[in-house]
């Protein structure tokens, strides 16, 4: 006799997501599923814009975020069966751009090769059980470091995407044209975020994004519509260009290294918030599947470098839909479908001008420099490190140098304080390798 629940979809769902034992139901995880969607979506308009500084094609990155960031969704509600959705990292995608393009002169192709390096030893650390041990020995300051310092790096160039911070002969940095339309619309975005995000208002960057660039089609002669929907751009251009073998230099080393520390704490630091709020991680931050959900963020990391969007990592806006009850990997599944659809909206990515996103760069900056609390500041071994890595990133307008700097004052300082016991051998060898490149590479 067939059984009458197995044409049923929602026994299918319950077989795959144990829906009932967490307590929760096809709709509900729907619902949250939409509800994450809407706070990360921005990444499609944020993450084109970005690349495109660093010369990549807007329309391809476009197509190839929604389609990256799709698959490692997906990929982690089946495997893991968690509500955490993942796409390409803001933070990392900046310093691809600005820093390691713009800033350092490497092609997108060898930027990017330089990405997928750092991301692949990331994932290989997780592989092989190393990735607790890397974040447990390296110093808690320098971690705050490097989180703020990338935040006041994407900041800076937030300010100067929409030309509150321009160059200047004589002081190097000054203030732009503050009545210039991209100033006042860049401004007007970036206090929307604040705004709706202090009232808990989860898709506040999404929103912003929405109405600057709807005044900005009115307001710019710049700014053309050319219409919404469309087949899905080529993305034979960025697909099969990435410069695997020539960012394998010891100059681009330190980057290398860069890509690999941030993607190993910012990725687990969110997969341990987002799990501590939906409820289903121990005292001791341990969850259920947790190697599986630990395996495909770090792999969809280095698929996001091969495919030419930058690191791909766990998203902090998973916490929306965890928070409308969102519990199984039904959430992330939704959250990657709707990627999928997004696709065929290319025209919009275009349609979106740089300073309509620059609130969102800045906003990110906020989040990623509140960390900086957490600094002991009453022990100036502790303090002086965390500030020379935040503080160099953006002023030598280098991530690497920062971290580099700031793993040496460390090793400096707790040697000459006599603080032997705070050292290892991970932060020693860290820094000596530092001092050999700047004797033999230089900066």
């Amino acid at each position: 006799m067939t059984n009458p629940q197995s044409n049923n979809p929602h026994s299918l769902f319950e077989r795959i997501f144990q829906l009932r034992a967490k307590k929760t139901t096809v709709g509900t995880e729907c619902i949250a599923g939409f509800t994450t969607f809407l706070t990360m979506v921005y990444i499609i308009f944020v993450n084109p814009a970005i690349l495109s500084a660093a010369g990549m094609d807007q329309n391809a990155v476009f197509v190839l975020t929604c389609l990256v960031t799709a698959f490692a969704s997906i990929l982690m509600g089946f495997a893991a069966n968690l509500p955490i959705a993942l796409a390409p990292a803001m933070g990392l995608n900046a310093f691809f751009a600005y820093g390691i393009c713009v800033s350092m002169g490497y092609s997108w192709q060898v930027g990017m090769g330089a990405i997928f390096w750092g991301s692949l030893i990331f994932f290989l650390l997780s592989l092989f059980k190393i990735r607790y041990w890397l974040i447990s020995n390296i110093p808690h300051c320098l971690r705050i470091g490097i989180s703020a310092g990338i935040g006041l790096f994407i900041a800076f160039m937030g300010f100067q995407n929409m030309g509150i911070v321009v160059y200047s002969p004589a002081t190097l940095l000054t203030m732009g044209d503050i009545s210039s339309l991209n100033v006042l619309l860049g401004s007007l975005g970036f206090f929307i975020i604040i705004i709706l995000a202090a009232r808990n208002f989860h898709a506040a960057v999404l929103v912003s994004i929405i109405i600057v660039t709807l005044l900005a089609l009115w307001l710019d002669p710049n700014i053309h519509y050319n219409g919404i929907v469309s087949m899905p751009p080529d993305i034979t251009s960025v697909v099969g260009h990435i410069d695997l073998a020539g960012s394998l230099n010891v100059g681009i080393m330190g980057v290398i290294f860069s890509v690999m520390i941030v993607s190993l704490f910012d990725s687990s630091g969110t997969i341990l918030a987002v799990t501590d709020k939906a409820g289903i991680a121990d005292e001791k931050g341990r969850f259920p599947k947790m190697r599986q959900a630990l395996l495909v963020d770090s792999f969809s990391s280095s698929l996001g470098g091969l495919f030419g969007t930058s690191s791909v990592l766990t998203y902090i806006e998973s916490t929306a839909g965890v928070s409308v009850g969102g519990r199984t990997g039904l959430t992330s599944v939704v959250v990657g479908l709707l990627f999928l659809v997004v696709i065929f909206l290319s025209p919009l990515a275009h349609l979106v001008p740089n300073y309509a996103t620059s609130g969102a760069l800045i906003f990110v900056g906020i989040l990623m420099v509140s960390s900086l609390v957490k600094v002991n500041w009453h022990d100036l071994t502790e303090a002086t490190p965390a500030f020379i890595t935040a503080l160099m990133m953006p002023f030598a307008f280098a991530i690497t140098e920062g971290v580099a700097l700031g793993f040496i004052s460390y090793v400096i300082l707790k040697l000459f304080t006599g603080k032997f016991k705070d050292l290892n051998i991970c932060v020693i060898a860290v820094a000596i390798l530092f001092i050999l490149k700047f004797i033999f590479i230089g900066h």
